[in-house]
């Protein structure tokens, strides 16, 4: 979905309705949080998979995960539209080509916020997963060799 929206955005925005501008805008951004919810989740399964292997039975699991990875972006995008809905609209970024028009968050303090912190934040917590799973394999591994070597002997 994120994919379709981002290529139909500049047709629509051509259009020059402030309203189907806003809600390009809004569904941009939600799927654009969204696919990183995801991603962020997916780590988090990796870890839960190679680290905690056993005794991690956690119910009704995808349906926290899918309330987690859709729930958490509209989170985000409903606090901007509570703050003001105008965040949101028709950036030109030149006024001589129709076509350049894209619809996106307006503000620049809103973009960092919303997106940006939000990003960063995810890669973090993906980077302490991947290091945590690398370290969690890594001692498996000396272990391994550790336990080989006292049978060769």
């Amino acid at each position: 979905m994120l994919n379709m929206v981002f290529l139909t955005n500049s047709w629509l925005s051509s259009f020059d309705q402030p309203g189907l501008c806003i809600t390009v805008a809004v569904l941009l951004h939600y799927f654009l949080l969204a696919a990183f919810t995801w991603m962020c989740l997916e780590s988090v399964h990796f870890y839960l998979a190679l680290v905690k292997v056993f005794n991690v039975y956690v119910p009704k699991y995808i349906l926290k995960c899918c309330v987690a990875g859709w729930g958490i972006p509209a989170i985000v995008i409903t606090i901007v539209l509570i703050i003001n809905k105008d965040f949101y609209g028709n950036g030109s970024h030149s006024e001589g080509n129709p076509f350049s028009n894209f619809c996106w968050i307006q503000e620049n303090i809103v973009f960092y916020i919303s997106v940006v912190a939000y990003v960063f934040l995810i890669f973090l917590t993906n980077t302490a997963m991947f290091i945590t799973v690398l370290l969690q394999i890594h001692s498996v591994k000396s272990r391994t060799q550790k336990r080989s070597r006292i049978w060769k002997r």
